[in-house]
C-alpha cells in the first residue's frame, strides 16, 4: 500500500474546499491501494482556522484517509526540528538555521514555500507523491458526481511510463523516454484566469498584451510575445468536462496549474520550488524541470473550477495583488537564464538512475543572479505606463509602486540567491524529515 499526500495549502477562508477535497481522498482510497494522508497547512486568521477545523472534524470517518491539520505554530515546530536534525545549516555554511526557517515558513505569502512545507511533510510521512489543490478551487461534476484529478494522478504516477499507458486514453512519447517514470501528472482550470488580470482585458486589450507580455524573456520577437499572451492564464479554457482525455507525453506544462497537480517523491525531494515572498507563479519551476529533464507526464483534462475571492479586487487586496503580479514579472529575470540552462542541458540534467541532479539547478541559479537589471527597469517603467494609461485604481496603484522600485528590483535578487542557498540544503531536510519518529508528525 503507498502512501500519497493530498495537500491544501490555504491562507484564506475555504471550508467547503476542505470538504469537497476530503471527498477527492475517499474516493482515491476507494479506487486505489493507497493510504491517503489530507494535509491541510493552515495559515488564515484564527476565525477562519475554527471553521476549517469545524470542517475537518465533520469530515465523514474513512479507513485509509488521515487528516493532518497543521496552524503555523504547529507547521514551524516541525520545521525547526527538522532544520536543527538535518544539520543543513552548517554542512552548506552559507545559511543559518534561522534564515532555513524564514526560507520555509515567511512571514508574507510565498506560494513556493508553503507547497515546499507539504513536501517536507509528506516525505516525514512516508509518501511516494503530493497531489495540491487550491482554496479558490472546486471540482466540475458529470452527471451528478464530481470529476477527480486524483484518478489519473494516483493510476501513473511514478510508474515507468511504459507500464502507465494502460492508463491514459494517449501514448505519444518518443521510445527513447519509455523506461523513465511518470513525473508530474496534471491539468489546469476551467472558469477565470489563473491570474486575476482578466478586467484589465476587458477595460483595455491592448493594455493587457502589454502587461502580459513583459514576462517573456528579454529579446522575445513580437510574434513569441503575442503567443505568450494568447497561453498564458487561461487553463483548460470554458468548455466543461464530458469525456476523459490523457495523454502521457513529456508533460504539457502549459496545460498543467498549480491547483491540479500532482508529483512524484524522485522530483520534490530532490529540488524545491523557489521560495519568493508575495510572487505569483514562484511554485511553477517543477513544470519546466520535468519536462526540460525529459522526464514523462500525463496532461488530463479533469480541470478544476477556478474562481476568484472579492478581496482580490478592492482596497489592500487589489493592492497585494498587483504587487506579487508585479515580482512575478521581475522573477522572470533570473529565472528564463535558468530555463534556458536547463533547456540545453535536457537529458543531462538526470543521473543514470533517471533522477535529476540539484546541483545543477541551484548553480544555474547562482549563475542568473548576475543578470543584468536593465530589462528589470524597462518592465517597471512599462508596467507603470500600463497601469497609469488604464487609470483610476490602477494608476493608484502605479503611484504605490513608484517609490518601492528599488527595493523591489533588490528583492528580486535575493530569491534567486534564497532559491540556491535552499536547493544546497534541501536534500538534508529531506533526509531528515525522513527520519522524524512517527510519534512527533504533526498530527
Amino acid at each position: 500500500m503507498r502512501d500519497v499526500c493530498l495537500t491544501l495549502p490555504t491562507n484564506r477562508e475555504c471550508a467547503d474546499t476542505i470538504t469537497a477535497i476530503g471527498a477527492e481522498a475517499a474516493y482515491a482510497v476507494e479506487r486505489f491501494d493507497v493510504r491517503v494522508h489530507l494535509l491541510v497547512l493552515d495559515s488564515a486568521d484564527p476565525a477562519a482556522r475554527t471553521r476549517h477545523a469545524r470542517a475537518v472534524a465533520a469530515l465523514p470517518a474513512v479507513d485509509g484517509v488521515l487528516v493532518h491539520h497543521l496552524d503555523e505554530d504547529a507547521q514551524r515546530a516541525f520545521l525547526r526540528e527538522v532544520i536543527d536534525r538535518s544539520g543543513a545549516a552548517a554542512a552548506t555554511g552559507a545559511v543559518s538555521p534561522d534564515k532555513l526557517l524564514d526560507l520555509m515558513l515567511p512571514d508574507a505569502v510565498s506560494y513556493g514555500a508553503c507547497t515546499n512545507r507539504a513536501f517536507l511533510i509528506a516525505a516525514a510521512l512516508g509518501c511516494a507523491s503530493v497531489h495540491r489543490r487550491d482554496s479558490d478551487s472546486r471540482y466540475q461534476r458529470l452527471d451528478g458526481e464530481p470529476v477527480f484529478p486524483i484518478e489519473y494522478e494516483l493510476a501513473t504516477l511514478g510508474l515507468k511510463a511504459a507500464d502507465a499507458a494502460a492508463a491514459v486514453t494517449e501514448y505519444t512519447l518518443d521510445p527513447a523516454h519509455a523506461d523513465k517514470p511518470v513525473a508530474l501528472v496534471g491539468a489546469s482550470f476551467v472558469g477565470e484566469l489563473s491570474v486575476d488580470i482578466g478586467e484589465i482585458l476587458e477595460l483595455d486589450p491592448e493594455v493587457y498584451h502589454d502587461v502580459v507580455a513583459l514576462w517573456a524573456p528579454t529579446g522575445a520577437s513580437e510574434q513569441d510575445r503575442r503567443e505568450l499572451v494568447a497561453q498564458s492564464f487561461v487553463g483548460g479554457g470554458t468548455e466543461p468536462f464530458t469525456v476523459d482525455r490523457a495523454v502521457l507525453d513529456r508533460p504539457g506544462i502549459w496545460h498543467i496549474d498549480m491547483c491540479n497537480i500532482g508529483l512524484d517523491h524522485e522530483v520534490y525531494e530532490r529540488v524545491p520550488l523557489p521560495p519568493a515572498t508575495e510572487t505569483i507563479g514562484s511554485d511553477y519551476f517543477l513544470h519546466h524541470l520535468v519536462y526540460d529533464a525529459t522526464l514523462p507526464g500525463v496532461t488530463h483534462n479533469r480541470h478544476i473550477v477556478n474562481y476568484y475571492t472579492p478581496e482580490r479586487r478592492t482596497g489592500p487586496g487589489f493592492t497585494a495583488y498587483q504587487l506579487r503580479y508585479a515580482k512575478f514579472l521581475l522573477s522572470m529575470l533570473y529565472l528564463h537564464p535558468v530555463y534556458t540552462e536547463m533547456t540545453e542541458a535536457g537529458e543531462a540534467l538526470l543521473d543514470g538512475h533517471h533522477r535529476v541532479r540539484p546541483e545543477a539547478i541551484a548553480d544555474a541559479a547562482r549563475r542568473s543572479a548576475a543578470t543584468d537589471r536593465a530589462e528589470n527597469h524597462r518592465r517597471l517603467a512599462e508596467l507603470d505606463r500600463c497601469y497609469r494609461r488604464l487609470g483610476g485604481k490602477y494608476a493608484e496603484f502605479a503611484d504605490h509602486l513608484a517609490p518601492r522600485r528599488a527595493r523591489l528590483l533588490d528583492e528580486a535578487q535575493a530569491d534567486i540567491e534564497d532559491f540556491a542557498l535552499l536547493i544546497d540544503a534541501w536534500g538534508p531536510l529531506v533526509r531528515a524529515s525522513k527520519a522524524t519518529p512517527a510519534d512527533r508528525l504533526p498530527h
